[in-house]
């Protein structure tokens, strides 16, 4: 069993963010505020997290979880559409359908056929495992959906030169996709290519420092990464491909 850390612990820690205050004043990077509100909002936001999912995890209640892991992919939805340059309202709800989609798969397929859970629901699989696959496919999905966007911005003449000569939406947006599509999961690849020599990755971390065997710890971070990339494949690919009903017409143009 690992050692518990004390708030003692934590708020030696937080005395080491001072210095590097210190260094931004003095070179002049004006980012303090921005940081120390960043502290302030996750120590509470972890603090409430901390409090709900326990009571989350002792109701164990299937339609509770799924609503939460729902609500879950809609913050997470709405983080990425906000960081896209097109028009919010158009792209809220094809981003959403493109998250469920992937990701509630992914998570039950996960739940049932690799670690073959009587309960596929169960709060403590379904939250900490969705959470996991979510944090990493909103990178993912803000890589590859502005790179999509910035090349049909710079591209449009190609686009439309394209389409002028016969060639169909998806075929003259193909090299975008494959731009868009390789930025999103480089770093999931990059990082399946070293891991365990460069790094320890967190889930195997924390398992150790857990009590739990490594092997076993082992066997779980292999799972978890496979189903990281999966998801963050097919996240990009349904994002661009259900957008792309909303931001185009019949003849190619953009609505925004």
């Amino acid at each position: 069993m690992s050692n518990q850390i004390s708030y003692l612990g934590i708020f030696y820690l937080i005395l080491l963010i001072i210095p590097t205050l210190y260094i931004n004043y003095i070179l002049s990077v004006k980012m303090n505020k921005r940081i120390l509100i960043s502290v302030v909002r996750m120590i509470i936001q972890l603090s409430l997290v901390g409090l709900y999912l326990q009571y989350i995890f002792d109701l164990n209640n299937q339609i509770l979880n799924v609503t939460y892991i729902l609500i879950m992919m809609l913050v997470a939805s709405i983080s990425i559409t906000n960081s896209t340059p097109l028009k919010k309202k158009k792209l809220y709800f094809p981003i959403f359908i493109s998250m469920v989609i992937p990701n509630l798969f992914m998570v039950l397929f996960f739940n049932k056929m690799v670690i073959n859970l009587n309960n596929i629901f169960d709060a403590r699989y379904i939250i900490t495992i969705g959470g996991m696959l979510l944090g990493n496919v909103l990178s993912g999905d803000i890589v590859g959906l502005n790179s999509f966007f910035k090349d049909i911005e710079d591209n449009k003449k190609i686009i439309n030169y394209d389409l002028a000569l016969g060639a169909s939406l998806n075929q003259a947006l193909k090299p975008y996709v494959k731009n868009s599509l390789t930025s999103s999961i480089t770093p999931t690849v990059s990082s399946m290519a070293t891991i365990g020599l460069v790094s320890l990755p967190g889930m195997m971390t924390g398992q150790i420092l857990g009590g739990s065997v490594p092997l076993e710890a082992i066997m779980y971070q292999i799972a978890i990464m496979i189903a990281i990339y999966v998801t963050r494949y097919f996240n990009i690919l349904s994002s661009i491909y259900i957008t792309n009903k909303y931001i185009f017409d019949n003849r190619g143009q953009m609505y925004c």
